[in-house]
């Protein structure tokens, strides 16, 4: 059954999950065999709210709506009136007057992508609300791990980094962990949350969590931004203890294992210059794989329609400065 928005992941159905990325594959064999738009969204319009920058997830939402024969309009935050004081709500209630069919926003509250679906007629993707969720980015990794795992039950996946300030962390692993793969962080004390799932192992050791024996490491960025205290001493000693070294790196292709990042990348911080040459790296191609999943999600969602009410998925507070939106 389709639905009008994509809010988070822990909503989604297990057949809902396999259908989109059944469909995620299909997209990707047309435009990959010469196919570059199809006419199944001829005639509807998707405007790109961004009130945080983005260069991967935007223009990805941007090519596979055109693929899709979409009218994009990017809406430019800076320099419209939400500079002179404009609230979010009378910018909802501006766009719905354009009678615009889908709104892919991302800010930095927690919550409001799904305040936003209840105020308007379009459906809403979220493509990120501050460190809470990132539905698509969810998609497209288990996208990619099911490319080389097609039946991904009993894989493990450790994900490396700040696991406290991501909001791809928290999508990812609620995705993995439906589709039966097992999850492990491994970071800093004070970056690995002790709530959440207990079916998730905690790390603050490399060598631990290697001897966990993964099959996939899951890099994230450094989010220095969205922290307000210092969580460890410096970027050049995270490097030593939680990046990908060059040492380490020669013991992960001996393993034989994958290497994942959501990007952008840090060099020099979560890995080293030599992991974007190596051969099982598959950060391009979760780039590649974002624009056949958001053609999937742009496609199943109906905007418009009389669908039941969701459930609401309500944002954990993770640090002092987070906020929610009622």
């Amino acid at each position: 059954m389709a639905r009008k928005d994509l809010i988070d992941i822990a909503s989604l159905h297990p057949e809902e999950i396999e259908f989109l990325l059944d469909q995620s594959k299909s997209f990707k064999k047309l435009f990959t065999h010469s196919v570059k738009r199809i006419p199944a969204l001829e005639g509807k319009s998707v405007l790109m709210l961004f009130y945080e920058a983005s260069t991967r997830t935007h223009s990805s939402f941007e090519v596979a709506a055109k693929r899709l024969s979409a009218e994009v309009t990017n809406f430019d935050v800076a320099h419209s009136s939400i500079s002179k004081g404009e609230s979010v709500r009378e910018t909802i209630e501006t766009l719905q007057a354009m009678r615009t069919d889908y709104i892919v926003i991302r800010h930095s509250h927690p919550g409001l992508p799904g305040m936003i679906a209840r105020q308007t007629t379009a459906s809403v993707i979220n493509a990120g609300d501050g460190a809470h969720e990132h539905p698509t980015q969810a998609l497209l990794d288990a996208f990619t791990i099911k490319e080389k795992f097609p039946d991904p039950r009993g894989k493990k996946v450790l994900i490396i980094g700040d696991i406290l300030h991501s909001r791809v962390a928290r999508s990812t692993s609620t995705l993995l962990q439906k589709l039966g793969i097992e999850v492990a962080y491994l970071g800093p004390g004070s970056l690995v949350p002790k709530y959440g799932p207990a079916t998730i192992r905690r790390f603050t050791d490399y060598e631990a969590a290697m001897a966990w024996a993964p099959d996939v490491v899951y890099l994230l960025r450094v989010q220095m931004e969205r922290q307000d205290v210092q969580f460890f001493p410096s970027l050049r000693e995270y490097h030593r203890v939680y990046g990908i070294t060059t040492a380490r790196l020669a013991e992960i292709s001996d393993q034989g294992l994958y290497i994942m990042h959501p990007g952008p990348v840090n060099r020099g911080v979560e890995l080293c210059d030599a992991v974007m040459d190596y051969e099982r790296s598959l950060i391009t191609n979760q780039v590649e794989n974002g624009i056949s999943v958001r053609m999937a999600v742009l496609d199943w969602l109906k905007p418009g329609g009389d669908f039941p009410k969701q459930e609401s998925y309500v944002a954990r507070p993770q640090t002092s400065s987070t906020v929610l939106i009622p």
